[in-house]
């Protein structure tokens, strides 16, 4: 069985270059892996040979493989054994050159000056004398340590396992913290206390019949292997080793300042009661518990699990899901391969501490201010046309989507970033008339980031010193 990554992929059944494939590929590209709780170390190699051993070891000791993964989460399914914990390992360009890697991955977005650097103006990112130091440096690698709610001992000894590796020649340059944030009812959530991370591209077709259920569904979450992976062209064999291309961003939210204009929307739009939570819902597209706005106009009755089966084909007028809503400009949901072709797989987590509880009643005052946000991380095969399209041509286009009743849809209220002109909102759900206002103040801002390639395990193990 060759790997064909224009098709989708049946992990179980696999064999042949697709079961090496699976066993090299490292964990959390194609099926997200828990991880309540989240280290992301920022390395860099000062000494060439030592930061090859460090790669190494960490493959040989700390690392499994996709394929250890997904039969992990088949195990937990079946009788609820617990799985190991997860370690990722990510190289930026410079980490390649430092590396003396003759073949480095060929992504031009990637292999540019600076990295994400490189990109930042058309990106509409902040001057870099704004991110925070580390980001500012010269970057060689990133390694993710996580691990699952009640194996915090576990995780703490696997973060030192990974430190104890760390030798002189070798800097971390810092350390982010990502803790699982959750509402009521158990669902990951995001600090505005939204349900984050609902929709995902399904790449292994287990996953898509458990989220398809019977019958032919509106939106299809099923795509192709190429979408999420490339040939890894260091590795022995890029017929069969595989790698990705992680995007990493810290997004500091302003809770405070979001939640003050959901109240602010809600009432110039006049909303009373309980429909008052419409504000948020059409900033976002989704109610806090993760209900489609395009589906509902209140957040009743569709739990478990949080309704995914939708398009916007309905709302061809935006008064149910406005055009500018954050879901709806990150992920239009249209059939048009082109379209489909720019999704990413997100693997996000958030950081920062918190007092107050982000399920209550409380004024946009006693909300943080900063301090908390989120790790957007995101598994790429094509940086310009997934991520970087995206966020340039999507979230951050007044203009998009296009051939709607207005010119300017707007700017993407939440992670949008520029200059913010007038948007539309319906007073009533579904109703025809739209109230012209002004956009949400921005309330995300970008602390720092770079892109990084999450090579095969089989490329690391060639760096592996002799056993002893």
């Amino acid at each position: 069985m060759t790997v064909n990554t224009e098709e989708t992929l049946s992990w179980e059944t696999a064999t042949g270059e697709a079961a090496t494939m699976l066993e090299n590929l490292q964990p959390n590209i194609l099926k997200g892996h828990v991880r309540d709780f989240l280290s992301v170390f920022f390395l860099r190699f000062d000494d060439t040979t030592e930061g090859r051993t460090f790669l190494g070891l960490v493959r040989r000791q700390l690392m499994k493989s996709a394929k250890d993964h997904l039969q992990e989460v088949r195990a937990h399914a079946q009788d609820g054994t617990d799985g190991t914990p997860y370690v990722g390992v990510g190289l930026t360009s410079a980490g390649y050159s430092t590396l003396a890697v003759t073949a480095p991955p060929t992504d031009a977005q990637f292999g540019q000056t600076g990295g994400m650097k490189g990109s930042r103006t058309g990106l509409a990112d902040p001057p870099l004398s704004t991110w925070e130091a580390p980001f500012r440096a010269e970057i060689h690698a990133v390694v993710l340590v996580g691990d699952s709610a009640g194996n915090e001992q576990r995780y703490e000894m696997t973060r030192q396992a990974v430190l104890a590796l760390v030798t002189d020649g070798i800097t971390v340059l810092a350390e982010e913290l990502g803790r699982t944030l959750s509402n009521a009812a158990g669902d990951g959530i995001e600090h505005f206390g939204y349900v984050d991370g609902r929709s995902q591209p399904l790449f292994l077709t287990e996953d898509i019949s458990a989220e398809n259920g019977p019958g032919t569904p509106a939106w299809n979450p099923a795509f192709p292997l190429k979408q999420v992976i490339v040939p890894d062209p260091a590795a022995p064999d890029p017929a069969v080793h595989f790698g990705s291309y992680l995007v990493f961003r810290k997004l500091e939210q302003n809770v405070a300042l979001f939640k003050q204009g959901e109240l602010d929307l809600a009432d110039r739009l006049g909303l009373i009661g309980e429909d008052r939570e419409r504000a948020g819902a059409m900033m976002v597209g989704r109610f806090e518990d993760g209900t489609a706005a395009t589906l509902r106009e209140d957040a009743a009755g569709l739990r478990v699990p949080v309704a995914n089966d939708f398009t916007y084909d309905a709302d061809a007028e935006g008064s149910k899901c406005p055009f500018h809503a954050h879901i709806r400009k990150s992920n239009p949901r249209g059939t048009d391969d082109f379209e489909r072709s720019h999704i990413m797989a997100r693997r996000g987590q958030t950081y920062g501490h918190r007092t107050d509880d982000p399920g209550a009643d409380l004024p946009p005052g006693q909300r943080p201010t900063g301090g908390v946000g989120l790790l957007f991380m995101a598994f790429n095969a094509d940086l310009a046309n997934q991520f970087e399209f995206t966020q340039a041509k999507w979230v951050n286009n007044e203009r998009f989507p296009f051939g709607t009743p207005f010119a300017e849809p707007g700017l993407d209220p939440v992670i949008g970033q520029g200059g913010r002109g007038p948007v539309h909102y319906a007073a009533e759900w579904g109703g025809k008339d739209q109230t012209e206002t002004a956009n949400a103040a921005q309330a995300v801002t970008l602390k720092g980031g770079q892109y990084f390639f999450f090579p095969s395990l089989a490329f690391l193990s060639t760096f592996a010193p002799p056993e002893q």
